[in-house]
């Protein structure tokens, strides 16, 4: 959730129960820091740093968690059109993990190859291994399923022969206001990569369905925006 999910905000939802807790999506190369710019500017809240401050509020956003929270791993959901970036932040010191988005779907993000376009790369597999191999931290890959013209299990597949320590799948299925449970059951048979389930996990009922796929975990966004939940994850 950019421009919401800083270290303020996940102080307040730490004590939900979760033990990962990710900052972000933060824009970290010029294409994708302008096209941030022209978000914000059509209304949209987003993160918006110089490049010469970008890093160094990250290390600060992490070192605020860790202050409170030093059992919780910390991660960074980031957006780069080259690898080298990202690299740079999976060095930042106490960071856990990197997220190499490859999620977002805003139009202005998608035109410069970013977001859930970066699926369709043919270089994907190097750009995550390039991060993989030259990073002290985990590295984490957040996809979209079911983008028109891109094979999700294909891509789980490559995102796990890359290196990468997770895969965070929001199961988003057009059409649909629910989690694609198939797809996550199927990813989860044919990969041994750790899968996070992303989408619709706002019940127990649908926690439940989540977990019943296979997966090796579940994420919560908009879920805890207002400061409730009406299940207690440490159930599950």
């Amino acid at each position: 959730m950019a421009g919401i999910t800083d270290a303020n905000f996940l102080n307040k939802v730490i004590p939900f129960g979760f033990n990962v807790a990710t900052l972000g999506g933060y824009s970290l190369d010029a294409p994708t820091i302008e096209a941030s710019k022209r978000i914000i500017e059509r209304g949209r809240k987003e993160f918006d740093f110089p490049l010469d401050e970008i890093y160094s509020h990250i290390e600060n956003e992490v070192a605020s968690i860790k202050s409170v929270h030093s059992d919780v791993k910390v991660s960074a959901n980031v957006r780069s059109t080259t690898p080298q970036p990202i690299i740079d932040v999976g060095n930042i010191p106490d960071l856990d993990i990197v997220e190499i988005n490859c999620h977002c779907r805003q139009d202005e993000i998608l035109s410069i190859g970013c977001g859930q376009e970066m699926l369709k790369r043919q270089d994907l597999q190097d750009f995550v291994s390039q991060v993989v191999d030259n990073v002290s931290c985990e590295v984490s890959v957040k996809i979209r399923a079911n983008v028109e013209g891109v094979n999700t299990l294909d891509i789980a597949c490559l995102i796990e022969d890359a290196g990468a320590d997770y895969l965070h799948i929001d199961a988003m299925k057009k059409g649909v206001f629910d989690a694609d449970y198939n797809l996550l059951k199927d990813i989860c048979n044919n990969v041994h990569i750790q899968v996070i389930g992303n989408n619709s996990v706002n019940s127990d009922v649908n926690v439940k369905k989540m977990i019943e796929t296979g997966v090796n975990g579940f994420s919560i966004a908009r879920g805890v925006i207002s400061g409730n939940l009406d299940f207690n994850i440490s159930d599950f």
